[in-house]
């Protein structure tokens, strides 16, 4: 018998960068929020579900077709992360939902740091651009769990600048950067 074998190429272009950009501008906007310059309002809320989730939740599953695990996990659990965020602050616009306390803001902000921790010890064998990636994003998340906590208004005085180091970071990667 004579069996053949068929191999698909994938020619689909690198996701990376949507992913990237979508949590990285997104995540510049929300802290602008944070750093007082203008209130919450629909487009946080809108690049929040667009780009920050949407698009990274798009990049996600590109990304799991191409293989990679690492960088699938990362951009749909980031994409479903800005989803559940503006789920948080819509239900309780909305009157479906009590709005979250403190306290449990800074428990989902710390789970989230926590996530965070564990995929940037997964960047410890991989390049130095994915350790400053999630080391930053790790500090930013425990920084604003922090400030949720100890009730700080924008979270603690350095977490603005921590925010855009991490956003600033992301945006600073090569396009052909693959997790």
């Amino acid at each position: 018998m004579n069996e053949s074998v068929t191999q698909i190429k994938d020619m689909t272009g690198n996701p990376a960068p949507l992913g990237l950009l979508g949590f990285g501008m997104t995540t510049v906007l929300l802290n602008l929020h944070n750093a007082g310059f203008y209130d919450l309002n629909s487009m946080i809320l809108a690049m929040g579900i667009c780009y920050g989730g949407a698009a990274q939740i798009v990049a996600g599953i590109m990304e799991w077709r191409k293989g990679n695990t690492f960088a699938t996990t990362a951009f749909l659990s980031y994409g479903l992360f800005w989803f559940s965020l503006v789920t948080l602050i819509v239900m309780a616009k909305l009157g479906w939902a009590a709005p979250s306390n403190d306290r449990a803001m800074a428990a989902y902000l710390a789970m989230w740091g926590l996530f965070t921790a564990v995929m940037f010890i997964g960047t410890l064998r991989l390049h130095v651009a994915g350790q400053v990636v999630f080391g930053s994003l790790t500090i930013l998340f425990f920084l604003l769990a922090i400030g949720d906590y100890t009730n700080a208004s924008a979270g603690l005085n350095i977490s603005p600048a921590t925010k855009e180091s991490s956003a600033a970071s992301r945006r600073s990667m090569p396009d052909s950067l693959r997790y």
